[in-house]
């Protein structure tokens, strides 16, 4: 019998742009962009992540806090103005960068996106993390592109330690270059 506690569902993962309360929903999440997580009364009901007691009591954000805010934030700046959702399973941050690399926009001139994911891949901190993937999550939105904010969100949630960031620098690296579908390159002899 597992004792590791049941993954909250989040928010975006229920998310239906067809709901009644959607556009309303998203406006309100919107305004918690450059906001301190926890700070926006309006979105205390979006949020799932649990808080140990030491963090409910203090009132100090929590790494989790923070990621889910960041999540929710830049899902709902993804999201905004799209029949479908943006959040999908199994398509990563680097995933969907390239899908935006190979795009029209980009196709000539792949060299400008390369800039930008390098220095949201350097970021320092959350919030610099935060604020160059809101840039790249709105050229997402302009050719319809979906992400995984599950994924999203543990990215973000690991970018609290030095260990954390070089794990998802390392898997968008990946997803971005699509190394696992790279052919060896023969060895040559010096």
């Amino acid at each position: 019998m597992s004792t590791e506690p049941k993954r909250p569902r989040y928010w975006w993962e229920s998310f239906s742009p067809d709901a009644a309360r959607a556009g309303a929903e998203l406006a309100v999440l919107r305004r918690g962009i450059g906001k301190e997580a926890g700070s926006v009364p309006e979105m205390w009901r979006f949020h799932r992540a649990s808080l140990d007691s030491y963090e409910a009591d203090t009132g100090l954000p929590s790494a989790r806090l923070r990621a889910e805010h960041t999540a929710l934030t830049l899902f709902a700046v993804h999201q905004q103005s799209q029949r479908k959702s943006m959040h999908q399973e199994k398509t990563g941050l680097g995933q969907a960068l390239r899908r935006l690399r190979q795009s029209d926009k980009y196709k000539s001139n792949p060299e400008t996106l390369d800039t930008r994911v390098n220095v949201l891949a350097t970021s320092f901190d959350v919030a610099e993390l935060a604020h160059h993937l809101r840039g790249l999550t709105t050229l997402l939105r302009g050719i319809q592109q979906p992400l995984d904010y599950t994924r999203l969100y543990y990215d973000v949630l690991g970018w609290h330690s030095p260990e954390g960031q070089d794990r998802a620098r390392r898997r968008w690296g990946a997803q971005y270059y699509d190394w696992a579908d790279a052919k060896p390159q023969p060895r040559t002899s010096a």
